[in-house]
C-alpha cells in the first residue's frame, strides 16, 4: 500500500529537502522517523525539492508499506513522536501504487513573506525577510499580474537547472498586504529553480520604483536572467500547498 503524507517543516536548520552528503535534510529526518516506527528503511518521494532554508506547510510525500498494523489515521501521531519539533506530519491518505506526488501534482502554491516594519521582528526572523525600505504595493500588485499565464520563464531561472523546458504556467501571482507584512502569493503548475525567489526580487525592485510594472513583460520575453531582479533569501519562502 502507498501512503501520501502532508508534511510541514521549518527549514532553517536543514540543507533542503533532498539527501545531501554534507548537510542534514528533511528527507533524512523523515526517513529516520519511518525507520524508527516501522523497523525498516522506507524510501520516500516528495512533490517538491525545497532548497536549504525554505519552509513548508504543504509538502507532499509518498512511501510504500505492506501489512501496516497501525491505523492509517494514527500514523501521523506516531511519526511525529519520532520527528524533531521543526518537522511534523499533518495529514495522511492512501493512494494508488503508481501515484507519483511530483509528476501528478496539478497545482503548487508558494508564499514569500516580507516584514516591512521599521525594526526586525525576532519572532518571525526565520520565516520572513526583514525589508524596512519603502515599497509601493500598488505597483507590485500591477506587476504581479504580468506573471499570470503561460510564459517562457528563462529570465527567472537560476543557473544550474537541467530542465527540458523553461515554459511554465502561473495561475495566480498577487500581493497580500497585512501591514507591516507583505506576502507574495504565487500559484502555478510548477516552478523553475529559484523562480519564485527571483519573481519576488523583481517585484521588490518594482516596489522600490527602480523599474516599472510595464517592463515586466519585456523582461519575460528577453529570457535574460540579468534583467530580472535578485534572488531573494530562502528563509522568506514557504511551500504552502500542493493540489492533485
Amino acid at each position: 500500500m502507498q501512503y501520501l503524507l502532508t508534511v510541514a517543516y521549518d527549514g532553517t536548520r536543514y540543507g533542503g529537502w533532498q539527501y545531501q552528503k554534507n548537510a542534514v535534510t528533511v528527507q533524512e529526518k523523515l526517513e529516520d522517523a519511518l525507520s524508527s516506527v516501522f523497523k525498516k528503511r522506507l524510501p520516500v518521494v516528495a512533490a517538491s525539492r525545497t532548497d536549504a532554508g525554505v519552509h513548508a506547510l504543504g509538502q507532499r510525500v509518498c512511501f510504500s508499506l505492506e501489512g501496516c498494523k497501525i491505523p492509517t489515521d494514527k500514523i501521523p501521531l506516531v511519526l511525529n513522536n519520532s520527528l524533531p519539533d521543526d518537522i511534523a506530519v499533518t495529514d495522511i491518505a492512501t493512494v494508488e501504487d503508481n501515484f507519483n506526488p511530483r509528476f501528478l501534482a496539478k497545482e503548487k502554491t508558494y508564499h514569500y513573506n516580507i516584514w516591512q516594519g521599521k525594526y526586525p521582528n525576532p519572532l518571525i526572523r526565520h520565516t520572513a525577510l526583514f525589508f524596512p525600505y519603502k515599497l509601493d504595493t500598488a505597483l507590485m500588485q500591477e506587476a504581479a499580474k504580468m506573471f499570470n499565464g503561460e510564459h517562457d520563464f528563462a529570465a527567472f531561472c537560476a543557473a544550474g537547472s537541467s530542465v527540458l523546458t523553461t515554459v511554465r504556467k502561473v495561475f495566480e501571482c498577487r500581493i497580500k498586504v497585512c501591514s507591516p507584512m507583505i506576502t507574495i502569493i504565487i500559484r502555478g503548475e510548477g516552478f523553475l529553480y529559484n523562480m519564485v525567489r527571483i519573481i519576488t526580487g523583481t517585484l521588490i525592485v518594482v516596489g522600490q520604483g527602480k523599474i516599472s510594472p510595464g517592463s515586466v513583460p519585456s523582461i519575460i520575453k528577453s529570457g535574460n536572467r540579468v534583467l530580472a531582479g535578485p534572488t531573494m533569501p530562502a528563509h522568506g519562502l514557504t511551500l504552502f500547498e500542493i493540489k492533485y
